[in-house]
């Protein structure tokens, strides 16, 4: 059996299709479990107070903006490769939810700079180039709205998607480029697996990221079918005028 079998819209609804209520119904029970143990069941930092807590909001939702893109250039780049439809389809659905991440995490990180840094907001290389990839983002939904033929309208988000990809991976490595700036260091550094966050915020942590995660991956495969749905009901219409 090849994965790109699930290439064929019938196979990959039929497949996805008693998968999203599994995936759905864990995402949100981790949201839950951690969001109330973050929110309610965790001390103050010493520090920043209660104002780090907005942590369990604002960092999964910056993940999964940037992961999102990722997955949209993954996507992108079979369509190109291969042509299929069902790799260009996800693309496109993966968009709103990736611009809803990342305004979450702009209007969290906002909220939590504001009582850290005097400021709702600086040009911080990482802010910068996060409020960019939001603007990519953007444009990515406005093209595939704007072009009427599927194809072309898929090739031309593609293009942008490889270039938006840019500010994708300096919003993930702002930090490392560049010193300067008030945003803080990654708090789990993926390279050398050191955490500079103790266990007892990091554990609630690491279940809203993968209720994130869960989410997201559920909302793309109904989001995605929705897409599949509506090119059989456009194309089926096509064919009833000719």
């Amino acid at each position: 059996m090849s994965i790109w079998e699930y290439a064929n819209p019938k196979k990959f609804i039929a497949t996805t299709t008693p998968l999203v209520p599994w995936v759905l119904g864990v995402a949100i029970a981790c949201l839950v479990v951690g969001l109330v143990w973050g929110f309610f069941l965790t001390p103050d930092d010493f520090r920043q107070g209660s104002t780090v807590k907005i942590i369990y909001l604002h960092v999964p939702a910056a993940l999964m903006a940037i992961n999102a893109w990722f997955m949209m250039l993954a996507m992108s780049l079979i369509w190109l490769v291969r042509r299929h439809h069902v790799s260009a389809l996800a693309a496109r659905a993966a968009a709103p939810v990736g611009i809803v991440m990342t305004l979450i995490a702009l209007i969290t990180g906002a909220i939590w700079g504001q009582p850290m840094w005097g400021t709702w907001w600086a040009w911080d290389p990482r802010l910068t180039s996060f409020l960019i990839l939001f603007l990519f983002y953007l444009g990515y939904m406005a093209l595939w709205e704007a072009i009427e033929d599927p194809d072309t309208a898929a090739d031309l988000t593609s293009v942008l998607c490889i270039v938006g990809s840019v500010f994708a991976v300096l919003s993930r490595y702002a930090v490392n480029f560049w010193n300067q700036g008030l945003h803080q260091g990654t708090s789990i550094p993926v390279a050398t697996g050191e955490r500079t966050i103790s266990d007892v915020f990091f554990v609630p942590l690491l279940i809203c990221m993968v209720g994130f995660g869960l989410l997201f991956l559920a909302l793309v495969l109904i989001r995605t079918q929705t897409e599949i749905r509506v090119r059989r009901i456009r194309a089926l219409e096509i064919r009833m005028r000719s």
